[in-house]
């Protein structure tokens, strides 16, 4: 499939990376993006159960069916497992079904994009097991480093966006800015830039290694 270079674009935003299952409609003209609606829950239990109604509802809200999407927008991460793969798989099966392009962009740059900053920041969000996933912007909203996961401590700048960063303030010795998660006006203005080329692949970007290990020798079964 062919980038899209029409001037109004029709996108369907998802993200799971975070406890916020999110999804929502948003039109794209040159660089200004227009939400028409947006679904937020959070939960961490319930993005597979969760992201395909919110989807559906977001449609019905901004008076649209999903056979008039031009585009795709998936966060893919960094993020856990469990969570990344119920936004991600739903993202690819949709735009297959509906034979348009699904636009991978980092998570913590969807909220990068949403975030009002006069200097350079911080997103930080939760990575569990009392780690956080971070990357630096300047006050451009660029990333400048990362994504990295790591402990929470001072990582050299004093604000940060995130809901890790909310969670963390005092160990990363920050003043936190909103949003605590990616939006769908941040999600679809991070990915605009790529509209006109093909998508590069949806890759998550998961960070840890697995934890499950292969055995290095077979365990014996009798004594």
């Amino acid at each position: 499939m062919q980038g899209i270079s029409w001037y109004t674009v029709l996108v369907l935003a998802i993200d799971t990376s975070t406890p916020a299952v999110t999804a929502g409609l948003a039109t794209l003209a040159g660089a200004d993006v227009s939400v028409l609606a947006e679904r937020v829950t959070i939960n961490a239990r319930a993005h597979g159960e969760l992201i395909t109604p919110h989807i559906l509802d977001a449609a019905k809200a901004a008076g649209v069916t999903l056979r008039e999407v031009d585009a795709i927008v998936c966060g893919v991460g960094p993020g856990p497992f469990t969570g990344l793969r119920a936004g991600m798989a739903t993202a690819a099966a949709l735009a297959h079904g509906l034979g348009i392009n699904v636009y991978p962009v980092c998570s913590l740059d969807g909220i990068a994009a949403a975030t009002e900053a006069s200097e350079p920041f911080l997103v930080v969000t939760d990575a569990r097991r009392r780690e956080v996933y971070w990357a630096a912007y300047d006050a451009n909203g660029t990333r400048t480093d990362g994504p990295h996961v790591q402990a929470p401590e001072p990582l050299g700048l004093p604000i940060a966006a995130g809901d890790g960063a909310r969670l963390y303030a005092e160990k990363l010795g920050v003043r936190v800015l909103e949003p605590y998660y990616p939006t769908i006006a941040g999600l679809v203005t991070a990915a605009s830039d790529a509209f006109d080329a093909e998508p590069v692949p949806l890759t998550p970007l998961y960070l840890r290694r697995p934890d499950a290990v292969e055995p290095t020798a077979r365990k014996r079964v009798t004594a």
